[in-house]
């Protein structure tokens, strides 16, 4: 199953999240079944990092976007778990500083985006400022509206200037696992402190983030930069179908082993010689040294 076709958010359609299950766990019945597939998708992205990395020609984003409780956190513990630290930085985009506030609001993101060789996962992301601040009014309709354009726009310089594949997922649960993933943090002391009086309060504006999310997939799911909705009820499948879009999207990008940056005929002659060199050394060194021997003090 090729879960990039099969959950994509079609650029410049419309889609309804009410005809989508979040449910859905495809052929797999339990996690036991997909932990095999799940885990040769990890060895790949393992495998295909690393080579980007050295190769410093291109870079990945992974922005993921979710309702509270949606699973974020856990998509990077689980799918990306494989990801080589060195290469790899995830940036958390909370409610935005005094500073922040004072500028566009693609400042703060910019600087985040990926350097060529490098992974960068952004857990929530410049996708608020359309979704947060559409929801609670926080700007006028006129300013968030024309938002879309420039996140487009800076997505766009982002591939083409950068060579930065970019990839949407939104960890798309029912309100009825959310209730379930909250009750799961109340009873588990190690949760608490992620427990907050905000899940509660936005969970009133259910219906009108799904308006907005169906309106971010509809402007802003593009051949650049496409969203994936990612049935999430069942944390196993999400991270088979994230590992895997994440796998494909790496092999897609037909990364090489990057070619020597020296002459390797010199640098083999300069190795022989000073093999060489160490092997005339030892061999005039006396016996006892040569043997490792520590000579007798009172012979």
């Amino acid at each position: 199953m090729d879960y990039r076709k099969l959950f994509l958010a079609q650029p410049g359609k419309r889609l309804k999240l009410a005809k989508i299950d979040p449910g859905y766990h495809g052929k797999h019945i339990t996690e036991k079944q997909a932990d095999a597939e799940t885990q040769r998708h990890r060895d790949t992205i393992s495998t295909l990092q690393d080579l980007m990395y050295s190769e410093a020609r291109h870079s990945l984003l992974i922005v993921l976007q979710a309702m509270d409780a949606g699973g974020k956190d856990g998509t990077v513990r689980h799918a990306m778990s494989t990801m080589n630290p060195i290469g790899t930085i995830v940036t958390s985009f909370k409610q935005p500083a005094v500073e922040d506030l004072k500028h566009d609001f693609l400042w703060r993101v910019h600087p985040h985006a990926p350097a060529k060789g490098m992974v960068a996962i952004f857990n929530r992301s410049h996708y608020e400022d359309v979704l947060v601040a559409r929801v609670h009014k926080l700007v006028p309709k006129d300013v968030w509206s024309a938002r879309y354009s420039a996140i487009n726009d800076f997505e766009k310089l982002l591939r083409h200037e950068n060579n930065t594949h970019i990839v949407k997922l939104f960890l798309y649960i029912s309100p009825e696992e959310q209730l379930k993933r909250f009750a799961g943090r109340l009873a588990d002391p190690a949760r608490n402190w992620k427990i907050s009086e905000d899940d509660y309060r936005e969970r009133e504006f259910w219906d009108a983030y799904v308006k907005a999310y169906e309106a971010v997939f509809h402007k802003t799911s593009t051949r650049h930069a496409p969203w994936y909705i990612i049935p999430s009820d069942h944390k196993w499948f999400r991270n088979l179908a994230i590992s895997q879009i994440v796998a494909a999207t790496l092999q897609d990008m037909n990364i090489q082993t990057p070619k020597p940056q020296v002459d390797l005929a010199l640098i083999n002659r300069q190795y022989h010689q000073a093999e060489e060199a160490e092997e005339e050394q030892d061999a005039s060194k006396p016996a006892a040294a040569r043997s490792g021997k520590r000579p007798n003090a009172h012979s």
